[in-house]
């Protein structure tokens, strides 16, 4: 699928009133939607396509908004393709939207594992076993680096950054990680209706297969959680 017909999937998912203005829609704000979008054109990896989705989500979410997605999806999609991003954003002769203020290692891991309790819920004391199994440096990695330096930054909110990883993770097909982020938006109160929103536009690229995948997946959580 060429870029162009990758991005008018993603743009058609947008919802419009009479004056041409994107509207909320299920709890879903439109600056929101378009970060999601963002989102999941990094994962798609196709330059064409996330440069794009950058100049829509510029013509309504904020400059920081847009840098915190850009940091968070390091977590997700890699250096190189955020390198990239960030270089064709300061192309455009935007400055740094914000700095943020460097606080200890031990704050970092207060903050983390605060964060990271909240978006796992039930699930968060066997995710920090697990992954001290793995190996107990990559769990220190993860609460600190990952929920206390990354996704605690302030600039975009908790709900919002949980819809953009799940619309990145179910673009980059990474569902047992996408499983966790659908059950953490919704711990950390987005409707279930933005989160298949969301859903909608992380799959809008991929394979018939895919979207029956992942909406199966979404289906047996909405079950579980009693939706």
């Amino acid at each position: 699928m060429s870029g162009a017909a990758v991005l008018g999937l993603f743009l058609n998912l947008i919802k419009v009133d009479e004056d041409g203005r994107s509207v909320e829609v299920d709890g879903l704000r439109p600056a929101c939607a378009a970060l999601a979008r963002f989102s999941a054109a990094l994962a798609n990896d196709r330059s064409d396509t996330w440069k794009a989705a950058l100049i829509d989500a510029q013509e309504i979410a904020s400059p920081v908004e847009i840098e915190e997605v850009l940091l968070q999806s390091c977590l997700f999609v890699g250096f190189p393709v955020v390198l990239n991003a960030f270089e064709a954003l300061r192309a455009q002769d935007i400055g740094c939207a914000e700095e943020l203020t460097e606080v200890s290692l031990t704050d970092h891991l207060s903050v983390g594992e605060e964060l990271c309790a909240r978006i796992y819920g039930e699930a968060y004391d066997s995710l920090r076993e697990n992954i001290r199994n793995l190996h107990p440096d990559l769990d220190r990695c993860v609460i600190a680096d990952v929920y206390g330096r990354t996704l605690s930054r302030p600039g975009l909110s908790v709900c919002d950054r949980e819809l953009c990883i799940v619309a990145q993770l179910a673009a980059g097909r990474h569902v047992r990680q996408l499983k966790a982020h659908l059950f953490g938006a919704l711990n950390v109160g987005a409707t279930p209706e933005a989160v298949e929103s969301v859903l909608e536009i992380g799959i809008a690229s991929g394979t018939r297969e895919d979207r029956v995948e992942l909406l199966s997946l979404w289906g047996e959580i909405k079950r579980r959680v009693g939706l």
